[in-house]
């Protein structure tokens, strides 16, 4: 199924979607795909804020861009990587059935299929500013993030 079909399907059934790609058997390079994905349409999201930061303060926007490439395209795959390790840790504790390479696959499939809501908050930010408009985006995307990940999590956890 395609990765689009895939997202759109996660809002549906979270769960579900992470169940049929660890079905596809263990390959680190999809994992590794989809984080690093995710993590260059995070940059992609975070244009239109650092135009308007760099435009009302006068700051030079390229240096705004480098920083924030470095950090979602270099610093954030590491840590990412990290969380998903506590994250089987977690499982494990609680006598989960899952695989280390399962708990990368429902992070990482959790932050790429709540990217469209992280654009849709990037353009929020770069157009509207600060104000309940950004922060009720932010929420949005926190808790359908949240959500993607608990049930990935709970349904690679579970082995079934």
């Amino acid at each position: 199924m395609a990765i689009t079909r895939n997202i759109v399907a996660t809002y549906r059934g979270p769960g579900r979607v992470v169940r049929r790609l660890l079905a596809l058997g263990p390959r680190e390079d999809r994992a590794l795909a989809y984080l690093m994905g995710a993590c260059v349409l995070i940059f992609i999201a975070q244009l239109p804020r650092l135009a308007r930061e760099a435009h009302l303060t006068g700051q030079e926007l390229n240096m705004l861009m480098g920083a924030t490439l470095m950090a979602w395209v270099f610093i954030a795959p590491l840590l990412l990587y990290t969380i998903a390790l506590l994250a089987r840790g977690v499982g494990r504790i609680l006598r989960g059935q899952g695989t280390a390479y399962g708990a990368r696959l429902a992070l990482f499939w959790a932050l790429l299929a709540s990217t469209p809501l992280i654009l849709l908050h990037g353009l929020t930010a770069g157009f509207v500013g600060p104000g309940i408009e950004l922060q009720a985006v932010g929420v949005l995307w926190c808790a359908c993030f949240f959500w993607f990940w608990i049930s990935g999590s709970i349904a690679q956890e579970r082995g079934e």
